[in-house]
């Protein structure tokens, strides 16, 4: 699922006509060439619609836009990238009137329309076709070349010929892309080893949507997202291997949309909150959330947990609104904290300790939602920075962390799937229920830190691609070793491997940590 506004979808139908033919009396006008220059430079000058000079009309270039073009051809690699750039320069208005959207929001829109169209139909655990991998790393490098050219000015020493040394200042990839953007390629490609991972699997397997109902067994789907296949295990359920296999691709998935989220989280953290987004709040807090909610979250004895428990999250449309209200509470708190003279019309008469405690509250709570419902929709407030952003750095990091992130939430959802099936398939009354994708499973929730993920990450890299026929040969090997090995300490996990003297990067690492920018989303409280 890839979330955000697709702005301009049916914008590829406008214009498909070039219509620019001119009348002889214009190729009178145009340029013209002296015999001896013209082979080198017959290609140089010619008005719109003509022919190349000394080149019949039959040769000339054709646009594949054209109906003369050819349908059937496909279009080379330069004429898709041309097309590309050019919406971006264009800014999606294929008029050409200049009423586009900002470059920023352009680039934003392009990457997420490129994921939706590689990974929306993501619906099994299996790798992806080679020619969807290869569109995604031609395309998502064309987008990202972008951030190449983004620079800033850092000092650096230069060596004369005499021996002299001088400080000079040298231009250098900004340093939030310098960090960040290596970080989310090295996610991109860990998530797409850990679906071809599943080649080798059989245990499990899909039926149609359109199957019988016998057909789907007893792990027919029951929720909203009916158009996604079926998942079916033998009558036993899956191997005690199989299972605990599972389970270890969910970890590293799970280990890696924590660290999308956390960039994520920081790059929204940076973006300005548009003038057109707080002209549209209420004046007070109680307006937003509501006399119920309001009264909860200001009550002496809160607890989020309880508060959480006394609201309706039963949908994703609900879950959503309630974000939206307490995110629109903490952004009036903010601004009456910042008006002490009460002059304003967003004074307050709370007090400063008050309103700062309030909005604690609020951040635990939308704390608590991240975690526990990791894929619904963008807020309202991540919408309106998006889409009003006009930096184009911010832009690429928060549209392609975004996208990583919807495609690991995807992944853990498919493995979901097959686990729900498993436990219904053991399970003779049926009992079991659906559950959703959390981050809250085994670990205490606290602000995600991106230095900490990819610090994880690292830890785990060797292991990345393990296949289902690795991971039963390395159990096995385990099992005897660790007979002889009694010493072996439980912490250690027993079927996870410990790898000595990881190699990490270290420079990396310690730019990330020298990196003032990112922060975790509650860290400036």
């Amino acid at each position: 699922m890839v979330r955000f506004l697709k702005r301009g979808c049916s914008l590829d139908r406008l214009v498909r006509g070039r219509g620019m033919s001119e009348s002889s009396g214009s190729r009178e006008e145009s340029q013209t060439f002296e015999s001896g220059s013209l082979d080198d430079d017959k290609m140089l000058f010619r008005s719109q619609g003509s022919s190349a000079p000394g080149q019949p009309p039959e040769q000339a270039p054709k646009s594949r836009f054209s109906k003369d073009a050819g349908v059937k051809e496909q279009p080379s690699d330069l004429e898709l990238m041309k097309e590309r750039f050019a919406k971006l320069l264009l800014g999606e208005d294929m008029s050409g009137g200049g009423i586009g959207v900002s470059s920023a929001l352009a680039l934003s829109n392009a990457i997420t329309n490129l994921a939706a169209s590689v990974f929306g139909e993501q619906w099994r655990l299996e790798p992806m076709s080679a020619e969807r991998k290869a569109r995604w790393r031609r395309e998502i490098n064309w987008l990202l070349s972008v951030t190449d050219h983004i620079v800033q000015f850092v000092p650096s020493q230069q060596i004369s010929k005499d021996g002299t040394s001088m400080e000079i200042m040298v231009t250098q990839q900004r340093k939030d892309l310098l960090m960040n953007i290596p970080a989310l390629r090295k996610l991109d490609a860990m998530l797409i080893e850990y679906l071809d991972n599943f080649k080798d699997q059989n245990e499990f397997w899909y039926v149609s949507r359109d199957a019988d109902e016998s057909e789907k067994g007893n792990a027919r789907r029951t929720d909203d997202k009916w158009w996604l296949p079926t998942v079916r295990v033998p009558p036993d359920g899956l191997s005690d291997v199989s299972r605990k296999w599972l389970q270890y691709q969910k970890e590293l998935v799970n280990q890696v949309l924590k660290a999308a989220m956390a960039i994520n989280a920081n790059v929204l953290t940076e973006m300005e909150i548009p003038e057109s987004y707080i002209e549209s709040l209420p004046k007070n807090g109680r307006a937003s959330l509501g006399d119920s909610l309001y009264r909860n979250i200001t009550d002496d004895d809160f607890d989020p947990e309880e508060f959480l428990s006394s609201v309706d999250l039963s949908t994703e449309h609900k879950i959503l609104d309630l974000k939206n209200r307490i995110e629109a509470s903490v952004i009036i708190w903010k601004r009456k904290m910042h008006n002490k003279d009460g002059k304003s019309a967003w004074g307050s008469a709370v007090s400063m300790e008050k309103r700062e405690q309030f909005e604690e509250r609020a951040e635990t709570i939308l704390l608590i939602l991240k975690h526990r419902f990791p894929g619904i929709p963008q807020s309202d407030l991540d919408i309106n920075k998006i889409q009003y952003n006009k930096d184009v750095g911010h832009s690429i990091l928060e549209s392609y962390s975004r996208v990583i992130e919807s495609l690991a939430f995807t992944v853990m959802s498919r493995i979901e799937d097959v686990l729900y099936a498993d436990s219904v398939s053991q399970d003779a009354t049926g009992g079991s229920s659906r559950r959703r994708p959390s981050l809250t499973d085994s670990e205490p929730i606290k602000p995600l830190d991106p230095k900490e993920e990819i610090e994880k990450l690292n830890k785990i890299e060797a292991n990345n691609l393990m296949t289902l026929q690795d991971f039963m040969g390395w159990q096995m090997d385990q099992n005897t070793e660790t007979k002889k090995e009694k010493g072996t300490s439980e912490d250690e996990g027993k079927w996870m491997r410990k790898l000595p003297n990881l190699v990490t990067n270290k420079k990396f690492l310690e730019k990330i940590e020298n990196l003032g920018g990112l922060r975790s989303p509650t860290a400036r409280h």
